[in-house]
């Protein structure tokens, strides 16, 4: 008998989220919020933080933290752009070298975390300092100029259906990165990895490859946020650490939607749109400059809060399942050993 969809809240409480803002800052401030701008620039401003967002999600369904996304955005950004102005490189291989670099710190970080066993939330917020340290070696703490190449502009800013085609770039990364999760062996053996790595090792997954791999593409994937960033805004210095928080909140918010407990894809881009939301219509009807750090920092309390309650519960149910089939088990033990007294006794009496 096939399970009967519904749009419960415990999948979709995001959505409905999302509706209740849209509803509350609809009323309160309609000529502001209501309005096809708002709606283009909460897409366009978030694009490079749901980029960032499914950047982490990757060592986060390996089990993994990677608190370097927003340094390794921030460096990106920075060897594209002085790659381009200080040494005439072309726009496409000094993004280029942005992801190389990616590949290095998050090989670096793999080392660190798999060859060493460093816990990764230390190893990579000692990684983030460091990356913080070498960008201001590489700018000498000087903004640098933006490219003069129109190409570097275009990249982002070119239009879509009305939207900046950075949107575009996000939702083409998210339908990949969701394939590789959920249909691809590759996306398999993450999810056992991050679930249980002792008996994903003992069922034959290659757990210290996957875990390392993740960090890789991760500390890629920021690199090339990175860029896209300094493309769509103009080169700056402190950018990166604007992505961490919301991209945690993110991340763990997804976690409860649409497969709650499992950190997935489109639950982590409904959390990023959300949480935009909720930002924007505060800002608009208060004017208030705080209110970005103090939502997303509430949110991500509450987010971790939700997914670790849900955690227990998916915890809680697999462990009455297994409890309820050793039961069976043992019940069919016995009644076999019953059954096997009960043969032995009457073959006994058929010889006497």
């Amino acid at each position: 008998m096939s399970r009967r969809f519904s749009f419960g809240f415990d999948k979709f409480s995001g959505l409905y989220l999302f509706a209740a803002f849209i509803v509350i800052f609809g009323f309160w401030s309609p000529d502001n919020f209501l309005t096809v701008n708002t709606a283009h620039t909460i897409a366009s401003q978030q694009a490079v933080a749901g980029m960032v967002a499914l950047a982490l999600l990757l060592p986060m369904v390996c089990g993994h933290f990677d608190l370097s996304i927003g340094a390794m955005a921030n460096l990106g950004g920075m060897i594209a752009v002085i790659a381009q102005t200080e040494h005439g490189v072309a726009p496409l291989p000094a993004i280029g070298l942005a992801v190389l670099a990616g590949l290095i710190v998050g090989f670096v970080n793999g080392l660190i975390v798999v060859g060493l066993r460093v816990s990764s939330f230390i190893a990579t917020l000692g990684m983030g300092s460091v990356l913080a340290a070498f960008q201001t070696i590489v700018t000498n703490s000087q903004v640098p100029l933006p490219p003069p190449s129109l190409f570097w502009g275009e990249l982002t800013q070119s239009k879509v259906f009305g939207f900046q085609i950075v949107v575009l770039y996000l939702i083409v990364l998210a339908v990949i990165i969701w394939w590789v999760l959920a249909y691809t062996p590759a996306g398999r053996f993450m999810y056992a990895t991050g679930d249980n790595t002792d008996a994903a090792r003992l069922s034959g997954v290659r757990t210290d490859k996957w875990s390392w791999l993740s960090l890789m593409a991760s500390a890629a994937l920021s690199a090339l946020a990175g860029v896209l960033y300094v493309s769509l805004t103009g080169p700056s210095l402190t950018f990166g650490a604007t992505f961490l928080l919301p991209a945690f909140a993110a991340v763990f918010l997804g976690s409860t939607q649409l497969i709650p407990g499992r950190f997935n894809v489109w639950g982590t881009l409904i959390a990023i749109v959300v949480l935009a939301t909720g930002v924007t219509g505060l800002q608009l009807v208060s004017e208030i400059q705080w209110v970005q750090d103090m939502f997303n920092g509430v949110a991500l309390i509450v987010a971790v809060a939700l997914s670790a309650q849900r955690q227990r519960s998916v915890s809680g149910r697999w462990g009455r399942l297994r409890r309820r089939r050793q039961i069976a088990d043992d019940a069919g033990d016995v009644g076999g050993s019953d059954g096997g007294l009960a043969a032995e006794t009457g073959t006994a009496a058929a010889s006497r």
